[in-house]
């Protein structure tokens, strides 16, 4: 497993333990986060905001079924449930590309579907 392959597994970890600082460390200090159809946020403290979406209680159960690497991006596709406030279990398929800039993460492309059975 490469090195950006296991930097990728760790900011993984960080959100199903809801570990801002795990997370944050993995990436730069310019980051870019696009949430595709929902937002975007720029730099760690916007991304550090978004790691807890106050709509949602607990950590994200991730599950990634693959991950590719070529080049600076590793592409993780996968699985996820996380419980919305008020909607109840949310559960998704997910494809993020992550570009990384020498050992950190410094975008994340994240393309998120709603499955059968979750609030859209």
């Amino acid at each position: 497993m490469s090195d950006r392959t296991l930097v990728v597994n760790r900011y993984m970890e960080g959100f199903r333990r809801s570990d801002h600082a795990m997370i944050l460390g993995c990436l730069t200090e310019d980051v870019v986060w696009r949430i595709h159809g929902q937002r975007t946020t720029h730099g760690k403290a916007e991304f550090d905001d978004e790691i807890e979406n106050p709509e949602f209680d607990g950590s994200p159960q991730l599950t990634p079924d693959r991950t590719i690497e070529a080049e600076d991006v590793v592409v993780a596709a996968g699985t996820g449930v996380a419980h919305h406030r008020e909607a109840g279990p949310f559960r998704f398929a997910f494809n993020d590309l992550f570009t990384f800039r020498g050992d950190l993460i410094a975008e994340v492309d994240s393309y998120v579907v709603p499955l059968e059975g979750s609030p859209q």
